[in-house]
């Protein structure tokens, strides 16, 4: 398989471990520990992304959770009322 096949599957080759081959290891279990190290590295790096979007995402949540309670808060009966509309749209909506 290519790289370029590699790409379009979703895989993505460390740079080091393109390098390696070139370099001319003879040795197996150097070349695989070449290899899991680079492994590694592109692992813990995805991990710190994925964290990110995480903590944002949730930010995110709460901050529209606020707004809703603060919004309730100010507008009691639009709220007791759009609730109930919601309600009635989606019991006529399920009863059938």
């Amino acid at each position: 398989m290519t790289d370029e096949n590699q790409m379009d599957q979703g895989f993505a080759v460390p740079q080091q471990a393109k390098e390696k081959p070139k370099s001319g290891v003879t040795n197996p279990r150097e070349a695989a520990e070449d290899l899991r190290s680079a492994a590694g590295a592109s692992a813990d790096e995805d991990l710190g992304r994925a964290e990110g979007v995480w903590h944002d995402a949730r930010h995110r949540v709460r901050s529209f959770q606020d707004d809703g309670e603060q919004y309730v808060r100010e507008n009691p009966t639009k709220a007791v009322f759009a609730a109930l509309g919601a309600g009635f749209l989606l019991g006529f909506t399920f009863r059938r």
